[in-house]
C-alpha cells in the first residue's frame, strides 16, 4: 500500500450508495450510443457539475453530494463511457479509493487517471512552502510514480484503468534549455515504470513535439495524448509529427476552445447546461482522428472538459454524432 496518502473522498458515502439518479437520455441518444463503434470510448474531463440536471443527472444535486454519489449515475448514461479523474492529479490516492470507483461503473467502463502533479512539475508551490517555488525531488522520479501513482491505481481499477496520463505544464527555459536530455530522461521515466499499463503523455509546450519526443514515446510504448488546447498547435499537426500508426491507442483530452483561458471559459459557460460555443471543426477533427484510429485497430478514448464548448456531455452527444455518421 502506497504511503503518500490523500483525503478520503468516501468517507461518508461511496457512490454506489447515493440516491444520485441518472436522467432519461431521448431516444435519439440511446439509438446514437448503439451506433458509436464499440471500440470507442467517450466520456467528460469530471462528473461532479450541478448544471447537467437533465443531461446526465434526473435531479439537482450539490457538486460535494455529487462527487460522493454520482458516479454510478454517470455511468449509466448510454453515451458516457470513461471519465476523467483530477482529483489524483494533487495527490496520490490508495488502492482503496480507486476500487470504490470501480465498483460503481460497468465491466465496459474506463478511467483517464491523471498522475499525480509531482510526477510532471519540475517546481512546486504549495502553501506549506510558501510563494516561491522550489525544485522538485520528484520530478520523472520512477520509483515514486510506481509506488504511489501506478500501482494503486493498477490495483484498484484492474481493468477499468483506461490509461495513466502525465500532464506536463507549461515548461520554462531551465527545462527547455536542453530539450534533447529532457526528451531522453522522459523516456527513461517511462520506460522504468511497471509493464502493463497505458500511459500516455500531454504536453503544452509546441517545441517539445518533435519527432525525438515520439521516439521517447514509442520506446517506451506509451501514447501521446492529443489534446485541443490553446498553447498546442492542431490535432492535425500533432497527428503528422507523433504519427497514428505509432500510438498503441488514441487518446484525446479536448480542453479549451476558441482561444479562451479556463477562467474566462468557467464565467462564460457556467453551470454547463448548454453548448455556449460550439466548435464544429475541433468536433470534426476528433471525430477524423478517430475514425483513422479505428482503421489502424486502436481503441479510441476521449475526454471533454466543460470549457471545450460549455457543457461536456452535450459536446460528447455532438461528438458522437459527427463520428456515427461517418464511421
Amino acid at each position: 500500500m502506497s504511503r503518500y496518502r490523500q483525503l478520503d473522498l468516501f468517507s461518508k458515502a461511496s457512490p454506489q450508495e447515493g440516491e444520485v439518479e441518472s436522467a432519461d437520455p431521448p431516444a435519439d441518444v440511446v439509438e446514437l450510443a448503439s451506433r458509436v463503434p464499440s471500440g470507442v470510448r467517450l466520456g467528460t474531463s469530471s462528473w461532479s457539475f450541478p448544471g447537467w440536471k437533465g443531461l446526465v443527472y434526473r435531479n439537482a444535486a450539490p457538486r460535494a453530494a455529487l462527487a460522493r454519489e454520482g458516479l454510478g449515475a454517470y455511468a449509466r448514461h448510454p453515451l458516457l463511457r470513461t471519465v476523467g479523474l483530477d482529483r489524483t492529479f494533487y495527490a496520490p490516492i490508495p488502492a482503496e479509493e480507486y476500487a470504490r470507483y470501480a465498483a460503481a461503473v460497468p465491466e465496459r467502463f474506463r478511467f483517464l487517471v491523471k498522475a499525480a502533479q509531482d510526477c510532471t512539475f519540475p517546481t512546486l508551490s504549495r502553501k506549506d512552502q510558501g510563494t516561491t517555488p522550489s525544485r522538485n525531488p520528484r520530478f520523472l522520479d520512477a520509483s515514486f510514480a510506481s509506488e504511489a501513482v501506478v500501482g494503486p491505481a493498477v490495483e484498484g481499477l484492474g481493468r477499468r484503468l483506461g490509461t495513466l496520463l502525465f500532464q506536463f505544464p507549461p515548461l520554462g527555459d531551465t527545462e527547455l534549455g536542453d530539450v534533447p536530455a529532457l526528451v531522453a530522461r522522459l523516456a527513461r521515466f517511462l520506460r522504468n515504470l511497471q509493464k502493463g499499463p497505458l500511459y500516455s503523455v500531454e504536453i503544452r509546450n509546441r517545441s517539445l513535439l518533435t519527432p525525438a519526443y515520439t521516439e521517447a514515446l514509442s520506446s517506451a510504448g506509451a501514447a501521446h495524448a492529443f489534446t485541443v488546447h490553446p498553447s498546442m498547435p492542431s490535432l492535425e499537426t500533432q497527428a503528422a509529427v507523433v504519427g497514428l500508426e505509432r500510438q498503441p491507442a488514441l487518446v484525446v483530452r479536448w480542453m479549451l476552445g476558441h482561444g479562451r483561458g479556463y477562467e474566462e471559459a468557467r464565467e462564460r459557460y457556467d453551470p454547463f447546461d448548454r453548448l455556449a460555443a460550439p466548435d464544429p471543426p475541433s468536433r470534426a477533427a476528433i471525430a477524423s482522428l478517430a475514425r483513422a484510429s479505428l482503421r489502424l485497430g486502436r481503441e479510441v478514448l476521449v475526454v471533454v472538459n466543460n470549457k471545450a464548448e460549455g457543457s461536456a456531455p452535450l459536446s460528447v452527444v455532438e461528438l458522437a454524432r459527427e463520428l456515427s455518421g461517418r464511421a
